[in-house]
């Protein structure tokens, strides 16, 4: 099945550029091309798009707001394509449903992958991305002495099988990754997920990684 996509990106250098890089994929078919968030909505509110990319800092929208009311009023799955100076909305953006948080200097087929495991219902985070969001969401104390064996979350929640699980998507694992790593099943990690989410009331994977680096829900 073809993945169909739209890019926001305010710079027509950067979003025409992807755009003729992911259409020499057959996997997808780019619909268009749009300069803001506001575009970005209401072009998924006409069409069936499977996966939008936005960048943050885009005009009369951004492309945080514009995950919110995609998320909210259509089926799309926002991915959102960034640059390193851009991490004070990471957390907003992961709030508002978005799917996915990638750097703009990543190689093409790096972007290719993250938007079809997108497409495929999994959450895509830059382990540089989640380390940027890490140092802001700690205190200066708690990134002067970190205590890498000791997480900060509350512990007593959780079997020690969960709380396994949980270091390793907090170490960017995938469920493949964590069952060769702890000789169990993808079925089993996917039912330690779901009991996992059940327990802090969290949506997805990404959410889980920032609550055990930090011990913050929020």
């Amino acid at each position: 099945m073809t993945i169909k996509i739209i890019l926001a990106d305010d710079n027509s250098f950067i979003r025409e550029g992807m755009k003729l890089i992911l259409s020499t994929y057959p996997d997808f078919e780019v619909l268009d091309t749009v300069s803001d968030g506001k575009e970005a909505l209401d072009y998924c509110l006409k069409h069936q798009v499977d996966v939008a990319l936005l960048d943050v800092r885009m005009p009369n929208m951004n492309g945080v707001e514009a995950t919110k009311l995609i998320c909210e009023q259509t089926t799309t799955k926002p991915l959102i394509i960034t640059t390193f100076d851009d991490d004070e909305y990471i957390l907003d953006a992961i709030r508002y449903g978005a799917k996915g948080y990638l750097l703009k200097n990543n190689d093409p087929e790096r972007i290719r992958d993250a938007i079809i495991s997108v497409y495929n219902g999994n959450n895509v985070m830059q382990d540089v991305v989640l380390e940027k969001l890490k140092s802001n969401l700690t205190s200066p104390a708690e990134r002067k002495e970190p205590q890498e064996s000791k997480p900060l979350i509350d512990t007593s929640l959780f079997t020690e099988r969960e709380l396994d699980i949980m270091r390793h998507i907090a170490k960017g694992l995938s469920n493949k990754e964590i069952s060769k790593q702890l000789f169990i099943s993808e079925g089993t990690i996917a039912n330690y997920i779901t009991s996992i989410l059940s327990k802090t009331n969290l949506e997805h994977r990404t959410q889980i990684a920032i609550y055990y680096l930090t011990g913050k829900i929020n």
